[in-house]
Order: C-alpha cells, then sequence, then structure tokens
C-alpha cells in the first residue's frame, strides 16, 4: 500500500491569522485561497482553513499523565525536524497546551510529542519516532 497524501478542512475564525501561524510559524507553503478559505501544504498533505466564526469547545483525555485535547490533528516528522520546529514555535512565542516530551519512555510506541492550538484553538499535535517504520503502530 502506497501512502497517499491525507486532505483535512478545519475551521478558522480569522484567515489572516491563520496564514500567518502555518504559513510563517509552521513554515506551510499556501497553496490556493479565497475570502474564505486557504489550502495549506502541511508536510506534503492538504490542509484547508476555512473561515467559520463559531467554534466548539475542546476536550480532554487522559494519555500518559497529560490531558489531550480532543479533536485534534498533526503529523509525525523526523527526529531532526520535530527537534526543530518545537524550537521555532518556542520563538515564535506559541503557549504549548503539552510541552514537548519524551512519551511512553522505554516501551512500545516511545515518542515525542507536542500539542499548541492555532489562533483560533484548533489543537495540533505533532510527534516523532527515533524509528517510524518500527514504532509508529507498535503494540
Amino acid at each position: 500500500m502506497s501512502l497517499a497524501p491525507f486532505h483535512l478542512a478545519f475551521p478558522v475564525t480569522d484567515l489572516a491569522a491563520a496564514r500567518t501561524f502555518y504559513g510563517d510559524v509552521l513554515g506551510c507553503p499556501e497553496g490556493r485561497s479565497s475570502d474564505e478559505w486557504i489550502d495549506f501544504d502541511f508536510y506534503g498533505h492538504q490542509i484547508v482553513a476555512h473561515l467559520s466564526p463559531e467554534r466548539e469547545e475542546a476536550h480532554h483525555n487522559p494519555v500518559d499523565g497529560h490531558h489531550v485535547p480532543v479533536p485534534h490533528f498533526g503529523i509525525v516528522l523526523d527526529w531532526e525536524d520535530f527537534e526543530a520546529l518545537s524550537e521555532r514555535v518556542r520563538q515564535a512565542g506559541v503557549k504549548f497546551e503539552i510541552e514537548p516530551y519524551l512519551r511512553f519512555a522505554g516501551k512500545p510506541g516511545e515518542q515525542k510529542t507536542m500539542f499548541f492550538k492555532d489562533p483560533s484553538g484548533n489543537a495540533l499535535e505533532f510527534k516523532a519516532f527515533r524509528n517510524r517504520e518500527t514504532q509508529l503502530f507498535a503494540k
């Protein structure tokens, strides 16, 4: 099975803030856009920020001693890319919901992970495995 890019559409309350956050802070190139939506290249995947002034409150589930925001979306990065992005996000003054840390240390699925929200309150998770091929779905 080959890996195909995914497509995700999500609500934002301010397109200009989304453009700055996803484009400048996260480094996602912009694709097509209109007055009501913007396409971004999210690490080879298409995400679309749609203008929507109303937001639902996120819920949280306990995972490894942290309160993980639900819903959320994100991407699995290479170990070095995770480190670089976490530093770029920190330098941009983005508040972490869950600071970057090593989750499930010494167990199957050991990973670095971090959570933060975009300016519209959408929760994002970025994670990295030392060996993605063997650890991503390890039990």
